[in-house]
């Protein structure tokens, strides 16, 4: 490879070094050219791309990139998935694992995450997780089922507090009612006869009434004479 070319290789891994967060490394010596393409097109259904790197240019590319973490994993015939800002770092793991599994030839090396270093075992435990979407669900889930319960223990004093508004507030209504019904639902007492009157007597009432004593006066005077 001619020195231009070589000075082009290490600028465009530099950039992708640069523009990726998340890098998967894979020893790739024994796979065949249709392995390494169906690979390789997995990988880019995961948001990866995977190039094959020298060990000498890949150092330099990283070194210039600030990616020390990278350095050690390059040791032997490397091939590098790069995954982009918008790429599924699971699926990418679980490509390569898949591949390592099937071909019992590929084998993962490492990996680097946002400048921290990726054992084996990490990169395989990221195979092992759900899917991003699945991911985000369960944790989206754990997160809102304690705000869940927490709203439901700040809104149940409110709610009882309100209840117990309600009844009092019926209460009271009802002790205001009740002066009001009671005339109404009393029963009526029962009516005591007033004493009888006597009526005034007229002027022949009177006169009528002398008269008859006049009369029995007469009677005992004349019943005197006789005895």
């Amino acid at each position: 490879m001619k020195k231009e070319d070589k000075a082009k290789v290490v600028e465009e891994l530099t950039e992708r070094l640069r523009s990726s967060d998340t890098l998967l490394v894979a020893d790739y010596r024994g796979l065949t050219m249709p392995q390494i393409d169906a690979l390789r097109s997995r990988l880019i259904e995961s948001g990866a791309k995977f190039s094959v790197v020298k060990n000498t240019l890949g150092r330099r590319a990283a070194e210039a990139a600030g990616a020390e973490a990278l350095l050690t994993l390059l040791e032997g015939p490397s091939a590098i998935a790069f995954l982009e800002a918008d790429g599924d770092m699971v699926a990418a793991a679980k490509a390569l694992a898949d591949a390592a599994r099937d071909s019992k030839i590929l084998a993962i090396r490492g990996g680097v995450l946002q400048g921290r270093p990726l054992t084996v075992e990490e990169v395989e435990t990221l195979a092992k997780l759900p899917p991003v979407d699945v991911l985000r669900g369960q944790v989206l889930g754990a997160i809102i089922a304690p705000l869940t319960a927490l709203l439901g223990l700040v809104t149940a004093p409110l709610q009882n507090l309100h209840g117990l508004i309600d009844a009092r507030i019926e209460q009271l209504g009802g002790v205001e009612a009740a002066p009001a019904e009671a005339p109404s639902a009393a029963e009526p007492e029962t009516e005591t006869e007033a004493p009888a009157v006597e009526e005034p007597q007229g002027e022949g009432d009177a006169d009528t009434q002398a008269d008859a004593t006049a009369s029995a006066a007469e009677n005992d005077s004349t019943e005197t004479e006789e005895s």
